[in-house]
């Protein structure tokens, strides 16, 4: 068995060497497959890679054109060997000692896919903004009303997949519709085994370089009446 963990990076100097070292030092009971998406960054953050990261890591994809976190996510997932994918993003606020938590309801056969909620099982979490609170538990509420599943955390970035299931569906959200597009499609999936655990988050203030804005928040809304209310004709799965 073998994880595939998909970095999507965007801009994160200060960061991305941080992240690398962290995932490649993590304990696991599978191999490890790492995979680093750059999208185009403006900074340094793809000399970086280039000059100290690349021969760390399995393996590298670079986007000669900005477009977003999907965009990033679907090059990723394509490369993608693992019997296991799971999403980590560069910034820190999310902590890949949890893993092992996230995947174990796979390894065990229990689960097809699991979300690591912010919002349940009582984990430490920074306390940061009160109305990205609020945005977040109404997208997921509204998420839920339409695909009848009672997750508590939609938008977290911690989601692991079985790879047949993320094989087997097509990305078009090139931003941070990715969230929602993917929820509302595992959930047209006949059979499919959702999960969720509770894990903890370090968050960002918007001066140590959060990128996601109100402008994401009223795109999801859309995301999640596109993807919900049309017919499941684009996914198929994979056995």
């Amino acid at each position: 068995m073998k994880l595939s963990i998909i970095i999507p990076v965007y801009n994160e100097e200060n960061t991305v060497e941080a992240i690398v070292d962290l995932v490649l030092k993590v304990p696991l009971s599978i191999d490890r497959e790492l995979i680093l998406v750059d999208d185009c960054s403006t900074d340094n953050t793809r000399s970086i890679i280039e000059t100290r990261l690349t021969s760390k890591v399995g393996k590298t994809v670079f986007h000669e054109k900005n477009q977003g976190k999907g965009a990033a996510l679907r090059s990723g997932f394509a490369a993608a060997t693992g019997d296991i994918v799971i999403v980590q993003d560069a910034d820190l606020e999310y902590d890949p000692n949890e893993f092992q938590r996230l995947i174990n309801p796979i390894l065990e056969n229990k689960a097809d896919v699991v979300y690591g909620s912010r919002f349940s099982g009582g984990e430490m979490h920074r306390v940061l903004y009160f109305w990205h609170s609020v945005g977040n538990q109404f997208l997921t509420m509204l998420s839920n009303m339409f695909s009848n599943l009672n997750l508590t955390d939609m938008e977290t970035c911690y989601k692991a997949f079985r790879r047949e299931i993320i094989a087997g569906i097509e990305i078009e959200e090139n931003r941070f519709g990715f969230e929602p597009e993917i929820t509302a499609k595992i959930s047209k999936i006949k059979g499919i085994r959702i999960y969720e655990t509770g894990i903890t988050y370090s968050g960002r203030t918007y001066e140590e370089g959060k990128k996601i804005g109100w402008r994401d928040g009223v795109a999801a809304i859309w995301c999640i009446l596109k993807y919900n209310l049309r017919q499941p004709h684009r996914i198929r799965r994979r056995d």
